[in-house]
């Protein structure tokens, strides 16, 4: 982590983080210097085809998954199956990402009064048993069934398989010059903070080092580093 830090302080990384960025309410502003050094158009057209064709092969097979789970989140407390949320994807641009609800209906409104609890450092909000989680929630969560309508987000080229988690706006509009790093590359199901085995206890920073990280070093091979170590880490539950 320091490793990284210091890179980015020291010059090496063309980007300057020592002003933080101005944000509109509507919609969260990037710096275009900001991602000078992150165009990789090889990379990014074969990324882009292994995810387009990683996600209609997937949807397809998982289908009747996807079913059984939607109607058991239903049946479980009368609600609807999928639950979608704007987030920031690359360069700050919002869309809907869909995900099936692992929540209570009104988890929203019941946010405000759980702030206090908050166990995650920055603008992020996490607390290890959030009472808002349903039983069918908690299962799914941690073995990740409950990101899989986000396929449908790949295949749309919101998301990809690998990169930075999608941020919410309230979010990204906290964030200064060095966390708008990660958004220089379209978001993912998965990254580097996602297979860390002690992840629920990086600080925002930390995570925000990884995914950074990620921006730097990304290439086929670490994406396939990457994938190969969700699977062993979905297996193993490891971070739940």
């Amino acid at each position: 982590m320091s490793e990284l830090k210091s890179t980015i302080m020291d010059g090496n990384v063309t980007v300057d983080i020592s002003e933080p960025f101005a944000f509109s309410s509507a919609q969260p502003q990037v710096m275009e210097e900001s991602f000078a050094y992150a165009s990789k158009p090889v990379y990014g057209v074969l990324k882009r085809i292994f995810d387009f064709c990683a996600s209609f092969v997937a949807l397809i097979v998982l289908s009747p998954l996807m079913l059984v789970i939607g109607l058991v989140v239903h049946f479980d407390d009368k609600g609807t199956a999928i639950f979608s949320q704007y987030r920031c994807g690359k360069q700050g641009k919002q869309f809907k990402m869909y995900k099936f609800r692992t929540m209570c209906i009104d988890a929203e409104e019941k946010l405000a009064a759980l702030q206090k609890d908050n166990e995650m450092d920055g603008p992020v909000f996490k607390i290890k048993n959030d009472p808002r989680i349903t039983r069918v929630g908690k299962f799914m969560r941690s073995s990740g069934l409950d990101e899989l309508p986000q396929l449908v987000n790949i295949l749309k080229g919101d998301m990809s398989v690998v990169g930075p988690r999608p941020a919410l706006p309230n979010e990204v509009e906290q964030y200064g010059r060095k966390e708008n790093i990660r958004l220089s590359v379209t978001p993912g199901l998965t990254c580097y903070w996602q297979i860390a085995p002690d992840r629920n206890r990086i600080s925002f920073d930390e995570w925000m080092d990884l995914d950074i990280k990620y921006v730097q070093e990304r290439s086929i091979i670490v994406d396939i580093k990457i994938i190969l170590k969700t699977v062993v880490t979905v297996i193993k539950r490891q971070g739940c």
